[in-house]
């Protein structure tokens, strides 16, 4: 299984980024795909959901309406969509997938850094 992240980097407040994590290894249409982030001296949070069955979406209340989580299943891809970007965004972001309660796995993550 490997999941790789792309798309991170040095934006300005009220830019944009989008995301890429490109998955191998396993039957990528199956599985519900996150995104999660980590700023420094903070926990891992959960920033969006897709799932797998018709693409339904669910996000953090601090992402709602600026970020789209969307998945691209014929290139084993998710993306994330971030839009008016603030500078408490700025974290490593990773992409998550989980087969079972005790297995899943991560992406090496990727920065994303908002200057105000």
């Amino acid at each position: 299984v490997r999941l790789v992240e792309s798309g991170g980097g040095l934006v300005q407040s009220g830019g944009s980024l989008r995301l890429s994590c490109a998955a191998s290894g396993f039957t990528f249409s199956r599985y519900a795909m996150r995104w999660y982030r980590q700023a420094p001296g903070k926990e891992r949070e959960l920033v969006a959901t897709i799932t797998s069955a018709d693409g339904s979406t669910n996000y953090a209340d601090s992402v709602k309406g600026r970020f789209t989580i969307s998945r691209d299943n014929a290139k084993n891809t998710v993306y994330l969509q971030m839009n008016s970007l603030k500078p408490e965004d700025t974290a490593v972001y990773y992409c998550n997938v989980l087969f079972s309660s005790s297995l899943w796995a991560w992406g090496q993550g990727t920065q994303v850094t908002v200057s105000s």
